[in-house]
């Protein structure tokens, strides 16, 4: 006999969502899609859980959701899935946020407040908003044990984390390596993606931009002929990096040109290295392109302060005619962590544009991702930059 199922001529989908969550409630469903199954091949689900010290927000019912439809499948194919729901209690803006509350600074831990005192201010904090959580939850009909939640601050969690830790590194699957984390200096602390995306870290400032120039080490070795003292023109938008330059970067399919002018400010004569579209938009108003007897004329006319600064291309090239050229450091402040001999030359990367800047790009591996990515993948790698703190020690590498 087939069954017959009810037929809606003007369907009411809150109607149905209460009337479905009501069924699973009176007969258990959620604990029996376990139960029915006791002995079958476990499909094991912890959450990736959340910070109930906020509010929680649309994107988490669309993960949430994502997360259920996998569990649901796979019991449905009879796997038992025991799903154990969890509080995130640890981070940045929770101390952050204590703090604020208790009108006190990290200095003051310790002594305006007591160390314990100040974790369970925490402890209370974080799980400020469980309730609407779990309202939450039930509302969307998404499955998970509430009632016996892990949470990361209780000495079980961390000590599982460390045991996990340890018997990671006995099996020889950790290593050394570099990566890019923001840091705050006021925090004393690493910032992870999520508490980047705080209210108020993001602000439009205005501020200044550097046009670099970086001496060509032995300019010989340059695909073009010149006349010594030549310079690769770097672009940055971050001149506070400066000091951390180990690689100039350009593009290998990018036409480079060698312009020999005069330096603006000093009016002392120069060679540079640009990206060829990037001429007119270096070489501006101020700039009079000349060729030949009329350039060198020129050359032997300018002086400091003329309202037209001559300028004439002496060659061109690919960038990957440039790649591993060396040049000097531009400023002598500090020395990479390790292995300076592979410093301070150019390398490839295809993130280099000619919308803007030079098509030079000043890299600093020690601050940007892509910076790093692209010297690891240099060969040999471009090493980063030591870094100092407030006190002039140098600050551990994260690895």
């Amino acid at each position: 006999m087939s069954k017959k199922f009810n037929e809606y001529k003007g369907l009411n989908l809150p109607e149905v969502d209460e009337r479905i969550k009501n069924f699973w409630k009176e007969n258990d469903i959620f604990n029996k899609s376990m139960t029915t199954r006791e002995g079958n091949e476990p499909f094991i689900f912890f959450e990736g859980p959340p910070s109930a010290n906020g509010l929680p927000g649309i994107h988490h019912v669309m993960g949430r959701t994502i997360k259920d439809l996998f569990c649901r499948f796979k019991t449905q194919q009879g796997y038992q899935v025991n799903r154990k729901a969890g509080w995130d209690t640890h981070g940045l803006p929770v101390e952050l946020g204590v703090e604020k509350a208790l009108g006190i600074t990290k200095e003051d831990i310790g002594t305006k407040i007591s160390v314990e005192e100040y974790n369970q201010a925490c402890k209370d904090a974080v799980l400020k908003y469980t309730d609407i959580w779990s309202k939450l939850t039930d509302d969307m009909g998404y499955w998970v044990d509430m009632e016996d939640p892990y949470i990361t601050y209780k000495s079980k969690y961390m000590e599982s984390v460390w045991w996990l830790l340890k018997e990671i590194y006995s099996k020889d699957l950790l290593y050394k390596g570099y990566t890019i984390q923001p840091y705050s200096p006021a925090a004393g602390t690493g910032l992870s993606s999520h508490e980047l995306n705080q209210p108020g870290t993001y602000q439009d400032v205005t501020d200044t931009t550097v046009t670099a120039q970086f001496k060509v080490e032995d300019p010989s070795k340059l695909p073009f002929e010149n006349n010594g003292n030549v310079f690769f023109l770097a672009w940055t938008t971050t001149p506070w990096t400066l000091p951390s330059n180990t690689a100039l970067t350009v593009g290998p399919k990018i036409d480079y040109v060698l312009a020999e002018t005069f330096n603006q400010y000093t009016g002392e004569p120069m060679q540079v290295i640009l990206a060829e579209k990037l001429v007119s938009y270096q070489f501006g108003k101020k700039y009079e392109l000349l060729e030949g007897d009329a350039f060198a004329k020129a050359k032997l006319e300018y002086k400091l302060g003329d309202k037209k600064i001559p300028y004439q291309l002496l060659g061109s090239c690919k960038g990957t005619n440039l790649v591993n050229l060396r040049y000097e450091q531009l400023l002598p402040y500090a020395q990479p962590y390790e292995n300076a001999q592979d410093a301070y030359r150019v390398i490839a990367g295809d993130f280099v544009t000619t919308e803007d800047g030079t098509g030079i790009v000043h890299t600093a591996p020690t601050f940007g991702a892509d910076d790093a990515l692209v010297s690891k993948q240099a060969n040999p790698p471009i090493p980063p930059m030591l870094v100092l703190d407030e006190n002039q020690n140098p600050v551990p590498l994260v690895t």
